[in-house]
């Protein structure tokens, strides 16, 4: 298992998981429709802890390229290797949402809204507002990566040799973590809080022939990108500082 591997399957598992939970939960049909906002939060939670265990060990499972940037500007991850782990990043969020339109393909034909549909996908914001939203894309992000910092940087420092990563954290912590950004901060827009997640398939989302689908919403589609990349550098530049 190669550190590309690994971040292809462990964000495969994080979106056929995550996106797998707004599936069941909007589609029509599906047995878990309904389930609202705590069952949505924790599932993605549980995501993370699934693709954090499986990647963990062999790339320090980033899972995402605002992780991945964030650790390089604060030292902790080398520069040379980011374009490597960002290609595995977005093929993996790619690959994971192609599966949840493969299983859920029926419920998909029997949803009518194609709102719906495209939220299995990607994010969008409850109030639109280019600056609020992205505010809040900056802020969850920068919850997470600093975090991440210093559990990260508390491994390395004791010389235990480890990968960083969300993996540095361990999966139940990191899940924890991302169960608390949903459900404080995730309401405004989704807490995309990665670029992979939202960017990779909402790309899936324009190229399959999903029956009744809208547009795929690129005019908001910068703000999850751009967003969690500042909250990233931002994260990592207050723990230099700090440090």
């Amino acid at each position: 298992m190669t550190p590309f591997i690994a971040e292809v399957i462990g964000t495969g598992l994080l979106i056929l998981l995550g996106g797998g939970i707004v599936a069941n939960d909007i589609l029509k049909g599906t047995k878990g429709h309904g389930g609202g906002w705590m069952t949505i939060t924790t599932a993605w939670g549980l995501a993370v802890f699934v693709g954090v265990v499986v990647a963990g060990p062999y790339s320090g499972a980033h899972l995402n390229p605002a992780v991945t940037i964030g650790l390089a500007v604060g030292g902790l991850f080398p520069w040379a290797d980011v374009p490597t782990y960002l290609a595995a990043e977005f093929l993996g969020a790619m690959i994971g949402s192609s599966l949840v339109y493969l299983m859920y393909k029926d419920h998909f034909d029997a949803t009518e809204d194609g709102g719906f549909k495209r939220a299995v996908f990607c994010t969008d914001p409850a109030i639109p507002n280019n600056f609020r939203n992205i505010i809040s894309e900056i802020l969850g992000t920068f919850v997470l990566i600093f975090c991440v910092f210093y559990f990260s940087g508390a491994e390395i420092a004791d010389g235990t040799g480890t990968k960083v990563g969300l993996g540095s954290i361990g999966a139940i912590p990191v899940a924890f973590v991302v169960w608390g950004i949903g459900l404080s901060l995730g309401g405004t827009t989704g807490y995309a809080i990665n670029p992979a997640r939202d960017l990779g398939p909402r790309i899936v989302h324009a190229l399959l022939p999903i029956k009744g689908k809208i547009n795929s919403g690129w005019g908001y589609a910068w703000i999850p990108v751009v967003g969690p990349i500042i909250g990233a550098v931002l994260a990592a530049l207050l723990y230099l500082t700090l440090n």
